[in-house]
Protein backbone atom coordinates (compact mmCIF):
# COMPACT_ATOMS: atom_id res chain seq x y z
CA UNK A 1 0.00 0.00 0.00
CA UNK A 2 0.83 3.54 -0.45
CA UNK A 3 1.86 6.09 1.76
CA UNK A 4 -1.23 7.91 2.60
CA UNK A 5 -0.39 11.79 3.88
CA UNK A 6 -3.30 11.86 5.91
CA UNK A 7 -2.52 8.30 7.82
CA UNK A 8 0.42 7.73 10.11
CA UNK A 9 -0.54 4.63 11.29
CA UNK A 10 -3.05 2.46 8.84
CA UNK A 11 -4.39 0.21 11.86
CA UNK A 12 -4.85 2.31 13.93
CA UNK A 13 -6.60 4.56 11.53
CA UNK A 14 -8.98 1.92 10.49
CA UNK A 15 -9.75 1.00 14.03
CA UNK A 16 -11.14 4.36 14.47
CA UNK A 17 -14.11 3.88 12.19
CA UNK A 18 -17.43 3.07 12.86
CA UNK A 19 -20.07 4.71 10.50
CA UNK A 20 -20.65 3.03 7.44
CA UNK A 21 -23.05 2.58 4.14
CA UNK A 22 -22.74 -0.45 2.00
CA UNK A 23 -22.87 0.53 -1.77
CA UNK A 24 -22.97 -2.25 -5.02
CA UNK A 25 -21.17 -1.08 -7.76
CA UNK A 26 -23.60 0.06 -10.29
CA UNK A 27 -22.30 -0.86 -14.10
CA UNK A 28 -22.63 2.68 -15.25
CA UNK A 29 -20.06 3.46 -12.90
CA UNK A 30 -17.53 1.96 -14.51
CA UNK A 31 -15.59 2.76 -17.06
CA UNK A 32 -14.09 1.22 -20.39
CA UNK A 33 -12.12 -1.03 -19.08
CA UNK A 34 -14.38 -2.65 -16.67
CA UNK A 35 -13.35 -1.48 -13.15
CA UNK A 36 -14.76 1.87 -11.41
CA UNK A 37 -14.21 5.25 -12.48
CA UNK A 38 -12.22 7.09 -10.74
CA UNK A 39 -14.56 10.15 -10.28
CA UNK A 40 -17.26 7.50 -8.38
CA UNK A 41 -15.51 7.51 -5.00
CA UNK A 42 -16.17 11.23 -4.61
CA UNK A 43 -20.00 10.55 -5.14
CA UNK A 44 -19.81 7.09 -2.03
CA UNK A 45 -18.18 10.07 -0.21
CA UNK A 46 -20.75 12.50 -0.30
CA UNK A 47 -23.66 9.42 -0.32
CA UNK A 48 -21.47 8.26 3.61
CA UNK A 49 -21.35 12.19 3.83
CA UNK A 50 -24.91 12.61 4.17
CA UNK A 51 -25.77 9.74 6.04
CA UNK A 52 -23.27 10.15 8.67
CA UNK A 53 -24.37 13.79 9.35
CA UNK A 54 -27.94 13.03 10.16
CA UNK A 55 -27.09 10.23 11.88
CA UNK A 56 -25.33 12.96 14.35
CA UNK A 57 -28.48 15.07 13.37
CA UNK A 58 -26.59 17.90 12.24
CA UNK A 59 -27.76 17.11 8.63
CA UNK A 60 -31.40 18.12 9.34
CA UNK A 61 -30.97 21.25 11.05
CA UNK A 62 -28.68 22.55 7.95
CA UNK A 63 -31.34 21.39 5.77
CA UNK A 64 -33.85 23.39 7.26
CA UNK A 65 -35.60 26.58 5.50
CA UNK A 66 -34.64 28.48 8.65
CA UNK A 67 -31.32 27.08 9.18
CA UNK A 68 -28.86 30.14 9.02
CA UNK A 69 -25.55 27.54 8.84
CA UNK A 70 -24.76 25.40 6.16
CA UNK A 71 -21.63 22.78 5.38
CA UNK A 72 -19.37 23.38 2.46
CA UNK A 73 -17.20 21.17 1.45
CA UNK A 74 -13.75 22.87 1.06
CA UNK A 75 -11.49 20.53 -0.20
CA UNK A 76 -11.83 16.78 -1.42
CA UNK A 77 -8.97 13.99 -2.27
CA UNK A 78 -8.72 10.55 -2.75
CA UNK A 79 -6.40 8.02 -2.78
CA UNK A 80 -6.60 4.81 -5.19
CA UNK A 81 -5.22 1.42 -3.47
CA UNK A 82 -7.12 -1.39 -5.34
CA UNK A 83 -8.99 -1.34 -8.50
CA UNK A 84 -13.03 -2.14 -7.98
CA UNK A 85 -15.21 -3.40 -10.33
CA UNK A 86 -18.84 -3.91 -11.29
CA UNK A 87 -21.21 -5.17 -8.82
CA UNK A 88 -18.56 -5.16 -5.89
CA UNK A 89 -20.19 -4.44 -2.75
CA UNK A 90 -18.31 -1.99 -1.01
CA UNK A 91 -18.31 -0.27 2.55
CA UNK A 92 -17.91 3.09 2.90
CA UNK A 93 -16.73 4.06 5.85
CA UNK A 94 -16.32 7.87 7.35
CA UNK A 95 -15.17 9.45 10.80
CA UNK A 96 -14.29 12.70 11.82
CA UNK A 97 -10.67 13.16 11.99
CA UNK A 98 -10.00 16.23 13.34
CA UNK A 99 -12.37 19.54 14.69
CA UNK A 100 -11.54 23.03 14.17
CA UNK A 101 -13.17 25.86 14.99
CA UNK A 102 -15.59 26.41 12.34
CA UNK A 103 -14.51 23.05 9.93
CA UNK A 104 -13.84 19.66 10.89
CA UNK A 105 -11.52 17.17 8.49
CA UNK A 106 -13.24 13.78 7.93
CA UNK A 107 -11.59 10.74 6.93
CA UNK A 108 -13.12 7.93 4.53
CA UNK A 109 -12.24 4.43 3.55
CA UNK A 110 -13.96 2.15 0.95
CA UNK A 111 -13.46 -1.89 1.75
CA UNK A 112 -14.09 -4.65 -0.17
CA UNK A 113 -15.61 -8.08 1.07
CA UNK A 114 -11.83 -9.74 1.37
CA UNK A 115 -11.64 -6.53 4.33
CA UNK A 116 -9.20 -4.93 1.56
CA UNK A 117 -8.84 -1.07 1.48
CA UNK A 118 -9.91 0.04 -2.47
CA UNK A 119 -9.90 3.71 -1.71
CA UNK A 120 -9.13 6.20 1.10
CA UNK A 121 -10.09 9.73 1.39
CA UNK A 122 -9.97 13.01 3.42
CA UNK A 123 -12.19 16.53 3.21
CA UNK A 124 -12.30 19.64 5.01
CA UNK A 125 -16.51 20.69 6.09
CA UNK A 126 -16.32 24.46 6.85
CA UNK A 127 -19.53 25.86 8.60
CA UNK A 128 -20.70 28.46 6.36
CA UNK A 129 -23.00 31.82 7.21
CA UNK A 130 -25.80 31.17 4.17
CA UNK A 131 -26.42 35.02 4.15
CA UNK A 132 -22.50 36.21 4.71
CA UNK A 133 -21.04 33.58 2.97
CA UNK A 134 -18.47 33.40 5.67
CA UNK A 135 -16.63 30.74 8.12
CA UNK A 136 -18.41 30.69 11.41
CA UNK A 137 -17.85 29.44 14.47
CA UNK A 138 -19.60 25.88 15.25
CA UNK A 139 -21.99 26.55 17.65
CA UNK A 140 -21.12 25.54 21.07
CA UNK A 141 -23.42 21.99 21.16
CA UNK A 142 -22.50 21.16 17.54
CA UNK A 143 -19.17 21.63 18.75
CA UNK A 144 -19.53 19.15 21.45
CA UNK A 145 -21.46 16.55 19.21
CA UNK A 146 -18.70 16.95 17.07
CA UNK A 147 -15.90 16.36 19.54
CA UNK A 148 -17.97 13.41 21.03
CA UNK A 149 -17.52 11.37 18.22
CA UNK A 150 -14.29 11.86 17.81
CA UNK A 151 -13.58 10.43 22.01
CA UNK A 152 -16.09 7.60 20.68
CA UNK A 153 -14.52 6.38 17.75
CA UNK A 154 -10.85 6.41 19.95
CA UNK A 155 -12.64 4.68 22.86
CA UNK A 156 -14.55 1.97 20.89
CA UNK A 157 -10.81 0.70 19.66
Amino acid sequence: MGKINYVSNIQEWQSEFSFKITIKVRFSETDMFGHMNNTVPFVYFEESRIEYLKNLGLMQEWTANHSEFIPVVADLQCDYLRQVFFNEIIDVYIKIAKVGNSSIDLHYMGINPKNEICFTGRNSLVNINRHTGRSEKWKKEWKEKLLNEIKNSVVSV
